[in-house]
């Protein structure tokens, strides 16, 4: 009986969380222009690209790089671009209609600032 409880109980916590995750985080779905800048002059620097949020989930517009990524509720966020040979990971927070945060490669590592198209 107390099993029963709690898988009853356990199931509508994952339920409950199920839900709220996705729903919480559509607040940044759409299209989204990324403005790349590199700390180290051996870098390139200033590159844009355009990634799109679906009930949080990153993915690529963009036949070039391929993004993939998760953004939370509270708008944190975190990315993997790859293009080619070449990877970064990045993560920062987005708030309304712009984000902000840091990346890092193999050599290289920088800023990153985003604005919802």
């Amino acid at each position: 009986m107390v099993k029963s409880r709690k898988s009853v109980v356990v199931a509508s916590l994952l339920a409950a969380l199920g839900f709220a995750t996705p729903s919480a985080a559509a607040t940044f779905d759409g299209a989204w222009n990324v403005q790349i800048t590199s700390s180290n002059a051996a870098c390139s620097s200033g590159a844009s690209v355009s990634i799109g949020i679906s009930n949080g989930q990153v993915a690529s517009n963009s036949a070039t790089v391929t993004a993939s990524g998760r953004v939370a509720e509270a708008g944190n966020i975190h990315v993997t671009l790859a293009s080619g040979m070449k990877r970064a990971v990045g993560s920062g927070v987005l708030a309304g209609t712009s984000g902000s945060g840091t990346w890092r490669a193999a050599l290289c590592s920088g800023t990153w600032t985003a604005q919802r198209i």
